[in-house]
């Protein structure tokens, strides 16, 4: 059985006719039926814990202090539907999916747009008086570039509401261009904690923060792994530092080790000499799955044992293929839930997306969903959406999505999953 610790912390809280055909060597659906990775654990973010055992979708409470196991979540009776009544009635507006589709990290951003492709296609299938298109926007995933792409998104007056950007770095450098034009967007994966705090009324997390799973990245290592001393790795990106700082500052003296790589970096010797002088139990990665996975492999070369823990930047079967069979002894903390019970979902994911869900496909889903029921209810101006999505308070298939005024969620588990049998 997948153990589980259950999280609801106190006051705390990566066309037209459908996505692109995934290019060889990207996808974790490429490989693998399903990325069903045992182990299944979720996190509490906050220092105390509540029993979980086998009670699939509690989330524990703020005053527990046992922990137990459980089975991935189940689908909620109430999780909102995007076919809705199928008798909305709309004209000309426009959802976009704006963030990465090509480039490095690619996997990410198409698993999040498979996602919103899929509830806009429900929607209009059961909706024949309200079509809404969905518009794809690739970034990249580069901050450069985003500036750029999102004043394009901006530009587009029917579109009133988008889906991403799925980078922290890109959220942060192209936030306040949404902000200013008034056009709300949800991300489903951008996790550092400081987008929150710029002020921005436009900006809203589907999932947890790095505030969160940086804490139980940590106590996971401490207490699932039993590791005493854990190396901390960070990229350079403004994710992978803002991360590190979160699980090293969670872990306190049983960090005991850091050092730093560089986005497109594929020799780690130094890096991995110090790790193998260290005599640490665990590795922390912080960063994206191009470099953890060679990174992974050249310390299994060194004969180093250490097991390696990575977070949702790398939880994709890329990290795997990289990796080779220093992959067996991986682990990947996440706030995205495991889609295993949503079994409609994931039959209509294949189905009409021609690939198996991935990390992030089912926030993406929700997200979308969100702003289509504004658009059901009548709802075709960016600023009706903006505070329709702000007052919102419904359940979807993750979790139940209810923003505070800095646009994070109130419920915000995070889970982890094992490599098993290479998968």
């Amino acid at each position: 059985m997948p153990e589980r610790y259950g999280q609801r912390p106190s006051q705390v809280p990566r066309k037209g006719g459908g996505p692109p055909t995934p290019r060889p060597n990207r996808h974790w659906e490429e490989r693998v039926s399903r990325a069903r990775l045992t182990g299944v654990i979720a996190l509490a973010a906050a220092a105390s814990l509540a029993l979980g055992a086998c009670a699939a979708r509690d989330q524990g409470s703020s005053s527990g202090t046992n922990t137990g196991s459980a089975a991935a979540p189940s689908q909620a009776a109430d999780a909102a539907n995007p076919a809705g009544d199928g008798k909305a009635v709309c004209s000309g507006v426009s959802l976009a999916y704006a963030g990465t589709i090509n480039g490095a990290s690619a996997a990410l951003g198409q698993n999040i747009l498979r996602g919103a492709d899929l509830a806009v296609k429900q929607h209009n299938k059961a909706n024949p008086n309200c079509q809404v298109t969905l518009k794809q926007f690739d970034t990249e995933g580069k901050p450069d570039k985003a500036p750029g792409i999102v004043t394009q998104v901006i530009a587009e007056a029917d579109i009133i509401g988008v889906v991403g950007l799925p980078f922290s770095g890109e959220s942060k450098a192209a936030g306040n261009l949404f902000n200013q034009a008034g056009l709300v967007s949800i991300s489903p994966s951008a996790t550092n904690p400081g987008l929150a705090n710029n002020g921005w009324k436009t900006f809203f997390r589907g999932m947890g923060n790095d505030a969160v799973q940086g804490p139980a990245a940590a106590k996971f290592l401490t207490d699932t792994l039993k590791a005493g001393k854990v190396c901390v790795v960070e990229d350079d990106s403004d994710y992978g530092m803002g991360l590190a700082g979160q699980v090293t500052q969670a872990l306190g003296a049983k960090a005991t080790c850091s050092d730093k790589v560089k986005t497109g970096q594929t020799d780690f010797s130094a890096v991995v000499n110090k790790i193998s002088s260290a005599g640490v139990d665990a590795i922390f990665y912080a960063g994206y799955y191009p470099e953890a996975g060679p990174f992974a492999q050249q310390l299994n070369d060194k004969g180093v044992t250490a097991k390696f823990v990575g977070p949702d930047g790398v939880k994709d079967n890329e990290f795997i293929k990289g990796a080779g069979s220093a992959s067996a002894n991986a682990y990947f903390t996440c706030p995205c839930v495991p889609e295993d019970n949503f079994k409609d979902f994931t039959a209509a994911f294949k189905q009409i997306e021609g690939a198996d869900p991935g990390t992030y496909s089912p926030e993406g889903y929700d997200v979308t969903t969100v702003m289509l029921k504004g658009i059901d209810s009548g709802i075709k101006d960016r600023a009706g959406l903006l505070n329709f999505v702000k007052n919102y308070n419904g359940q979807g298939l993750t979790k139940k999505f209810h923003w505070n005024d800095k646009g994070e969620l109130s419920d915000t588990p995070v889970w982890s999953y094992k490599v098993d049998n290479g998968k």
